[in-house]
């Protein structure tokens, strides 16, 4: 079962009272930001980051926990709940693409849509980003939420995933000369239709979660079943910040959050301003070539060196936290603890995998998984399956290890 943060909070009175603080200047905020050039944006960036934030805290919404309840314990919940996500965002995506490209055609993709090349260097990718989650313990979405919680190995974690971007800008050129450049890149409505494709990636999903829910024939009779009637205000509020809200809430949330993110600005991505960022910071110290051959002309999380820093993906970004900051808070799930030598260790080996497998992959668990899934990307599949196969083997392999220092 996936664990969560406990009540260990320092000062545990005083946390739901810094949520009320933190949310209220958050609030004021969007004030000024709204002043700016493309304040409107901005705010609905900030806004939908928190919101994000908040139901991710408060779900536990993590690729990397759904899938290892799944692969050691059989609980299908989590999986499910991605799988819902991918649906309700893939109903919801393919509403609004019909609304700016009416005919969908082979070579002219939407604009900013998370749909990359196939080839073997995704499958790579995928691989990469799946052993970093294992390693390092989450995805990197999972580690910007937890880093609001205090969390011992998520500093390290995004600290190794920049470095692993600056890794994969020096791989980049090889890997588009050797398969990159001539990679197919497959927008499934271009070739099936709008009806075709969402039919298509439905039944796709029907039947992953007709295999998952096989699991809950493992569990004991009656597990999980709440006694009847309707609970009472108090009750309702007191679950809100109690304990962790319902797989399928946070599925249902984030793929709704999914879908009406394309709506003001760019899909959902958290790796973009990281990926920015240490792109911008290792030209600067001439560690990376000049030119990343094609890197720029592929839709995805684009990292781009800016020029400034309000952009809407850091403002999600920004959001994401403080909106788990505060749910953590009043929560009292907020448990900073002084981080060990495997923490550091731990964050930042899995991190430079998670990183590499990023920035070739052009996207993570949300841009290029979920983000790309919605939009009808072929790259989706592809990276999805290779990330779950390396979670797999990686806990296989983790079993093996733990059994073999006991003998």
């Amino acid at each position: 079962m996936t664990t969560t943060t406990t009540g260990n909070t320092p000062f545990p009175f005083l946390s739901p009272i810094a949520a009320v603080v933190l949310l209220a200047a958050l609030a004021l905020s969007t004030r000024w930001i709204e002043g700016l050039a493309g304040g409107r944006t901005l705010v609905f960036a900030l806004v939908t980051g928190a919101v994000l934030g908040l139901v991710l805290q408060r779900s536990r919404f993590c690729f990397y926990c759904h899938a290892r309840d799944w692969f050691e314990g059989g609980n299908p919940r989590g999986l499910l709940a991605i799988v819902l996500a991918l649906a309700v965002g893939l109903v919801g995506t393919t509403v609004v693409l019909g609304g700016w490209l009416p005919v969908p055609q082979p070579g002219k993709l939407p604009p900013d849509i998370h749909i990359g090349p196939v080839s073997w260097v995704l499958v790579a990718a995928g691989l990469s980003f799946g052993a970093g989650m294992v390693v390092s313990g989450s995805c990197i979405s999972a580690h910007w939420y937890r880093l609001a919680e205090g969390s011992a190995v998520s500093p390290f974690a995004l600290l190794g995933s920049a470095l692993g971007f600056i890794l994969g800008f020096n791989t980049w050129n090889g890997l588009y000369s050797l398969s990159v450049a001539d990679a197919p890149v497959v927008w499934l409505p271009a070739h099936l239709g709008y009806g075709g494709a969402l039919l298509a990636q439905l039944a796709v999903l029907a039947a992953l979660a007709a295999w998952l829910w096989r699991g809950f024939a493992r569990e004991p009779v009656g597990e999980g079943v709440r006694a009847a009637g309707v609970p009472g205000l108090p009750a309702v509020w007191q679950r809100l910040w109690a304990g962790r809200w319902s797989y399928w809430v946070g599925g249902l949330a984030v793929g709704l959050i999914g879908a009406l993110t394309i709506v003001r600005m760019r899909p959902l991505g958290v790796t973009a301003t990281l990926g920015s960022a240490a792109r911008q910071w290792a030209q600067g110290q001439g560690l990376i070539p000049d030119r990343l051959d094609g890197l720029d002309g592929f839709a995805g999380c684009a990292t781009l060196p800016q020029s400034t820093w309000l952009t809407p993906n850091a403002l999600l970004l920004a959001g994401l936290v403080a909106g788990a900051f505060i749910a953590a808070l009043a929560s009292r799930q907020f448990a900073p603890r002084w981080p060990t030598w495997r923490d550091a260790a731990r964050g930042l080996s899995g991190g430079v995998l998670l990183g590499w497998g990023a920035m070739t992959g052009l996207g993570c668990t949300i841009g290029t998984l979920l983000s790309g899934g919605m939009a009808g990307g072929l790259s989706a599949w592809v990276f999805a399956a290779s990330l779950f196969f390396a979670v797999w083997a990686g806990l296989r392999a983790k079993a093996l290890l733990g059994k073999t220092s006991k003998t």
